[in-house]
């Protein structure tokens, strides 16, 4: 059914990923599939890239892809059912871009916020532009 199940991480509050990542790796054993995890790195302004290190940017993506790949061996599917990938740019377009080769896009979303009705929130953005299935696993706490 899902052969190709991609599931945005943010490293930043890996306890909300999990409940998605977990209905990813349950998902694709069911069909067969795969699961691909993407973290999104924010875009370093150019005003604060002066004042940081030169190689900020190289550390920060691997220091994405080692948390990644510790996700991904922690989710107990073998490794050729299960990869990683870093992107650089805005959250719900990268999602969007990597979504080209998926049939699923599973990703985690708070309960929605005053502001997010006004302004929209990653998850909503995905959910109305990708050309994938969407499925979202609200975070409860």
């Amino acid at each position: 059914m899902f052969r190709k199940i991609l599931v945005p991480v943010d490293l930043a509050d890996t306890d909300l990923a999990k409940s998605a990542i977990e209905t990813a790796v349950a998902l694709a054993r069911a069909s067969g599939g795969a699961v691909r995890l993407l973290n999104v790195l924010p875009t370093t302004p150019a005003m604060l890239a002066k004042y940081l290190p030169s190689d900020f940017e190289a550390r920060q993506r691997q220091s994405a892809e080692e948390a990644l790949t510790i996700i991904a061996k922690e989710s107990g599917l073998n490794a050729g059912q299960i990869s990683t990938t870093v992107r650089e740019g805005g959250i719900y377009h990268e999602v969007l871009e990597e979504s080209i080769h998926a049939d699923l896009i599973v990703m985690s979303s708070h309960r929605p916020a005053m502001k997010s009705y006004f302004l929209g929130s990653n998850a909503g953005h995905v959910v109305r532009y990708a050309n994938c299935s969407v499925l979202v696993v609200r975070h409860t706490q």
